[in-house]
């Protein structure tokens, strides 16, 4: 790779994109491209190839299917990923064609940071990208909820909620109850500083890479009651 291309490398927020579709493939990169923030720095096809290209290219956002071929799951390979100490910094968005809430539940337990359908249009996809770089899910709190709604009691674990501060456990309660940072800054009278300061302890403390991952932690440790 030359130096120009490693210098964008560098600059831009990686994406990989891995699909068994090479029409969807085309397309994504068609799409992200050609914007200056962006570059589609690999393509792969199945859970082996995306984990090796992940660990040699370190990409920033990587675009998997949920649904691989060929005996291949997205999901399992989402787990590898997010699970690789190597790769704390890279963040997975899920691709579907349909809102299926199991599936989608198994893959945020598995480390995803939100999910995007297939059809969803260019522009979102580039929205998606930068969302999902910048460390926020990419999940609406309404839907957030209804995929943990369909959570099976026997994938529930538990989490070291007992860890955590009065405060940092009502913030945790808020972030699940769907309320954005300005309602809950709102709701406890606290200035965006100290909300930042109190998620970056919960996202520390409970080893949750985002605000979904948040979210699952206060259901699966029972903090919302039951369900």
């Amino acid at each position: 790779m030359n130096t120009s291309i490693i210098h964008q490398a560098r600059t831009k927020i990686r994406v990989l994109i891995v699909d068994d579709q090479t029409l969807l493939r085309r397309s994504l990169v068609t799409i992200l491209n050609p914007v200056a923030d962006i570059l589609v720095v690999s393509e792969a096809t199945d859970a082996a190839s995306s984990l090796a290209a992940a660990r040699s290219l370190l990409p920033d956002v990587i675009l998997m299917d949920i649904h691989l071929s060929n005996g291949s799951d997205g999901i399992e390979a989402t787990r590898a990923i997010c699970s690789d100490a190597a790769l704390r910094c890279t963040k997975v968005c899920m691709l579907t064609v349909f809102d299926d809430d199991a599936s989608v539940f198994r893959a945020l337990r598995a480390g995803a940071s939100g999910y995007l359908l297939k059809d969803t249009p260019p522009e979102g996809v580039i929205d998606a990208v930068r969302t999902i770089n910048a460390g926020r899910s990419l999940l609406s709190p309404g839907v957030l909820s209804t995929v943990i709604a369909h959570a099976h009691p026997a994938e529930v674990l538990s989490v070291p909620l007992s860890a955590l501060t009065s405060r940092q456990t009502e913030v945790l309660r808020l972030v699940a109850s769907g309320l954005s940072n300005d309602d809950i800054e709102e709701r406890l009278g606290i200035s965006h500083s100290t909300l930042k300061s109190h998620m970056g302890a919960l996202l520390r403390r409970l080893g949750a890479r985002d605000r979904a991952q948040l979210v699952i932690a206060a259901y699966e440790g029972g903090l919302m009651g039951t369900r």
